[in-house]
């Protein structure tokens, strides 16, 4: 055989191999092999991270529970500065009566 005729003999033969080996590195069980390595790799870690972010969420949803009930006070207490006003003037006119009535005692005597 010729040297051109034998390098075409040798570049058919190492592309059907290269194919061969193409085809089985890329099976769909090996493919399947592959993934499932994947999966047992990175669940554990995107479990952790599962649980992390729950715990997150119920601590933030904890702290979004007590801001409201706080902003919720605060708004009772300016709905009830009203009332706070009314006692302090009943207060002042209790205060008044009571130095009112100490006068006229010592009036009196």
């Amino acid at each position: 055989m010729e040297e051109p005729e034998m390098q075409l003999k040798g570049k058919k033969v190492t592309d059907k191999f290269t194919e061969s080996v193409y085809v089985l590195a890329n099976e769909p069980s090996v493919a399947l092999y592959r993934l499932q390595e994947h999966v047992r790799r990175s669940l554990p870690e995107l479990a952790q991270h599962k649980a992390d972010m729950q715990r997150w969420e119920e601590q933030s949803q904890g702290a979004i529970y007590t801001v409201e009930y706080a902003c919720s006070a605060v708004k009772s207490l300016v709905d009830s500065s009203v009332y706070f006003r009314s006692v302090e003037g009943l207060l002042k006119q209790a205060i008044s009566i009571r130095d009112h009535m100490n006068t006229s005692a010592q009036g009196h005597r």
